[in-house]
């Protein structure tokens, strides 16, 4: 029953029931053009249908299920070669066994193969023809061929690619001698049940896979097969057969016709008709049809259109159906708000309700979404409903909630389950248009404001909405008197957080700002929202708090809105803190740097001689480990002393250290080099510096450090006597990409408009620097200062990458040691990861086996030791000295 809202906004009692004279229906009579093209329409019992049946859908869950192959074989990859020992002893053990074994099976076993590669193929071929199922059949011979050649693909790239360790793993012994098992007929015949269907809707498949399990741990028994080969080979059928079910789609389970009409019966409603909802975008393929109260589907009929599909006779042929009304704003507004199929239904007692319907096979894939939100997002609980009905059931109780709390909302009248859906049968909200669809003229005062109350209103009970977005906020004019509805509750929370409410208001903020503007969206939200509330949303004002469509409308409006909703906050509150909150657990950077980590890992770990690394670590020096940390620790000293030549500011030496040392907590989410300077620009402008001068002084560190790089690889050089690795230079290929790189430079500045915008940025920097160079010149103290600090920097990390190769018991020349860590170090610098996670060990690892002939696993253990005491061992010594600056108000 519809409710009534006061000017508080507080819901009056139910309006009383009127009752609604039954739309008029019309019995059609033989010679009416549309008693031809609908039999039965206008007979009791009869339902007009207008839509278009998906008979074929592509299921996100099949992408899932490639995914979690692809990564059970990279599991079975790395366990083949972590347990590579335990692989060939249990061989051993059995060898004996399985030959007797192998005599005793002989022909049991050629049996089974001649079934599983002859007859189950087919067994499954004969079943598809009968049941006169061609496509099928089609998929199921193309995914068995798809298989096969991906099996053979992963046969040559493990053949040629892999280390000796992985080949033996996947290797069986015959004859005495190591062969690669890799049985390609099992990823075939995989390929071909996983194309034919699930085993549960034939016979014929599930006995199938029951014997190929059952050949499989015979050839197990009989050591003809190895574990992990056949594992892999089980995985790349499934993914053959899922990429081609994928590709083709598969039947689809959904409500459609005569389900479709059963399941709006079983809500409780006698439908008259039924009308497929469409955005004005589209122009999809829509059928009339008719549905018999026995649930017999007439013949589709083509909806005869003169003009768009949506409008005139396409839809309103018979009198008591949805006419064009049935497309009507609000019904729009609700399609583009959830990714469900939405219908309009006409009853014997109702002109007009809508219908959701929500599909099983698009549940994965909401599900994963929502738990990836959940996870990457703080403040935003993780949903553990995966099945349809419970997501059926939240939304429900999302919907119930929000209007027993008196926010204007459809009211949900009937669920109910039909096939592989449930639908939502709610009130249509008639007479409203979404925001999206307002025009900006139509916002006024008024309606802003009851858009706060609507909003509050849900909040003063613990409801969040969280996915507000211009299709979920509709607005009506009812006795002139502006009305808005808030829908879509089905993302919603109830007893949520504090920071999910904040959120919805900075979703709120930020749409009413791109159609009135920053100021009146602000102004309207003060009215009703205290300023300390207000001032929390400054720190949310950012775009991972949006919706997507919200994200999209900013992008394509190019308006700086939220810079100038900071603006607008700041200017009301001067006092208010501004700094964006962190909203996000982990972003694309840390995303990145796991997986470069784990290729590290999996390059390095697939390629090591763990019997090579077990002797190295029982015959290393601890004392030396011990050294490598000290050195990499003294370092702090000397970035800060060299930061400390070129301030302009007085700085105190521990406080200075204190920052590099906190730079090292800050590596943890920033590239190399980065973090250190960032918190030096940051002490700077805390001490008054200005920021183009606090900024040049940075420049002339990072700068100086180049410097003395280079300086001190020649001092090495000479005093080595061996100039190692520089021998090589200069080479062909580096006079070669010198002279490239020249001619770049060179062809960069003959352009006038490249010329002018270069001076144009380097001018205003160079003006800030070259005083503090001079100055810096003119003082011979600072210069030794900058010289002593930045060579005890880039000294001691050689000196500890040189102790970690000592503690292995490697000798390799000190000139080497620093050219190979300073290209390391290099990468590492431009690489997109934190403190160059990933690259850094991938190329000094590298590096010392090409360059120094170090064995690769040694070489690796000795990159490990060196990047856990000068990185990771840091971190909490950096996490401590952060804390103590800002604590003192340095940082």
């Amino acid at each position: 029953m519809p409710h009534t809202f006061d000017d508080h906004g507080t819901a009056d009692a139910p309006a009383p029931d009127v009752p609604r004279p039954a739309p008029e229906r019309r019995t059609r009579t033989v010679g009416d053009p549309d008693h031809d093209r609908l039999p039965g329409i206008g007979e009791p019992g009869y339902v007009r249908l207008v839509d278009a049946p998906s008979d074929r859908v592509r299921r996100p869950q099949d992408l899932v299920a490639i995914t979690l192959c692809l990564l059970g074989i990279g599991v079975i990859l790395l366990l083949t070669v972590f347990a590579h020992a335990t692989t060939v002893g249990v061989q051993q053990d059995v060898q004996g066994f399985s030959r007797l074994l192998g005599r005793i099976l002989l022909f049991p076993v050629a049996i089974l193969e001649s079934i599983v590669i002859l007859v189950v193929p087919l067994a499954v071929v004969v079943d598809l023809s009968v049941r006169r199922l061609g496509r099928q059949l089609v998929e199921s011979l193309t995914a068995a061929g798809v298989s096969l050649v991906l099996a053979l693909l992963a046969y040559v790239l493990l053949e040629t690619l892999s280390s000796d360790e992985l080949r033996s793993g996947l290797s069986i012994i015959q004859g005495g001698v190591a062969t690669l098992s890799l049985p390609a007929f099992v990823a075939a015949i995989s390929g071909l049940l996983t194309g034919s269907g699930p085993r549960t809707r034939r016979r014929t498949v599930g006995w199938s896979w029951n014997l190929l399990w059952v050949t499989i741990i015979v050839f197990l028994i009989t050591a003809q097969v190895s574990l992990p080969g056949v594992a892999i080979m089980l995985l790349v059928g499934r993914i053959g057969g899922l990429g081609v079910r994928y590709v083709s789609g598969v039947r689809s389970e959904r409500a459609h016709g005569a389900e479709l009409v059963d399941g709006v019966r079983r809500a409780g409603f006698d439908p008259l008709s039924i009308v497929r909802v469409r955005d004005l975008t589209d122009a999809p393929d829509d059928v009339e049809r008719s549905v018999s109260p026995q649930g017999t589907v007439s013949e589709p009929q083509p909806i005869p259109r003169s003009g768009p599909w949506w409008s005139g006779s396409a839809v309103g042929t018979v009198v008591g159906t949805p006419d064009a009304s049935s497309f009507d704003p609000s019904a729009l507004a609700l399609l583009r708000s959830a990714d469900h199929r939405v219908y309009a239904l006409t009853t014997a007692d109702r002109d007009r309700l809508d219908v959701v319907v929500l599909d099983g096979e698009r549940q994965v894939l909401g599900f994963l979404t929502r738990a990836w939100r959940s996870l990457r997002m703080r403040g935003l609980e993780g949903r553990s409903a995966i099945s349809l009905r419970s997501v059926a059931e939240r939304a429900a109780l999302l919907m119930h909630a929000a209007r027993a709390a008196g926010v204007r909302t459809p009211e949900l009248l009937g669920v109910a389950e039909s096939a592989d859906s449930m639908l939502l049968v709610q009130e249509h909200a008639a007479g409203t248009v979404s925001l999206r669809d307002l025009e900006c003229e139509a916002l006024t005062d008024e309606v802003l404001h009851e858009c706060w109350r609507q909003l509050l209103r849900a909040h003063s009970v613990g409801l969040a909405h969280r996915s507000l977005t211009a299709d979920v906020v509709l607005v009506a004019q009812t006795d002139g008197e502006p009305q808005v509805w808030l829908t879509g509750w089905e993302n919603g929370d109830i007893a949520s957080s504090t920071l999910a409410r904040r959120m919805d208001l900075t979703q709120m903020l930020t749409l009413l700002a791109l159609r009135v503007g920053p100021e009146r969206a602000l102004a309207s939200a003060g009215e009703l929202v205290d300023d300390a509330l207000i001032e929390s949303l400054g720190p949310l004002l950012q775009t991972v708090a949006l919706p997507r469509s919200t994200r999209e409308e900013i992008r394509s409006s190019k308006s700086p809105v939220l810079n100038e909703l900071r603006t607008e906050i700041a200017q009301r509150l001067p006092e208010a803190n501004l700094e964006p909150e962190r909203l996000v657990r982990f972003g694309a950077r840390t995303i990145i740097t796991v997986t470069l980590t784990l290729v590290a890992v999996i390059v390095v770990v697939t390629k090591l001689n763990f019997q090579q690394i077990t002797e190295a670590v029982a015959t290393a020096n601890p004392w030396w480990a011990l050294v490598c940390f000290a050195a990499g620790t003294i370092t702090w000293l000397g970035a800060a002393l060299g930061f400390l030549a070129f301030s302009p500011v007085r700085i105190g030496v521990w406080r200075a250290t204190l920052t590099q040392a906190a730079s090292s907590y800050v590596a943890l989410a920033a590239p190399a080099g980065i973090g250190s300077a960032a918190l030096n620009l940051r002490l700077l402008t805390r001490r008054g510096v200005s920021g183009a001068l606090a900024g040049a002084t940075v420049a002339l560190v990072q700068v100086s450090q180049v410097v003395v790089t280079v300086v001190l690889l020649a001092v090495l050089a000479v005093v080595s006597g061996d100039r190692g690795l520089l021998r090589a230079l200069p080479s062909a290929p580096v006079l070669v990409a010198v002279g490239i790189l020249g001619v770049l430079i060179a062809a960069v500045m003959l352009v006038p408009q490249l010329r002018r915008w270069i001076l144009a940025k380097v001018e205003p920097l160079w003006a800030q620097t070259w005083p503090r160079l001079s100055s810096v010149f003119s003082d011979p103290k600072r210069l030794l200062v900058a010289l002593l600090g930045n060579s005890i920097l880039t000294l001691g990390l050689v000196f500890a990458f040189d102790a970690a190769l000592r503690a292995f018991g490697q000798s390799v020349s000190l000139i080497d040691v620093a050219v190979i860590y300073l290209i390391g170090n290099t990468v590492g610098a431009a690489a997109p990861t934190p403190g160059g996670v990933g690259a850094i060990e991938l190329v000094l690892a590298g590096s010392l086996t090409a360059t120094a002939s170090v064995p690769a696993g040694i070489a690796a253990t000795v990159v490990m030791l060196f990047r856990f005491m000068t990185y990771w061992v840091r971190i909490p010594i950096g996490w401590v000295a952060m804390h103590h600056l800002q604590k003192k108000g340095d940082l």
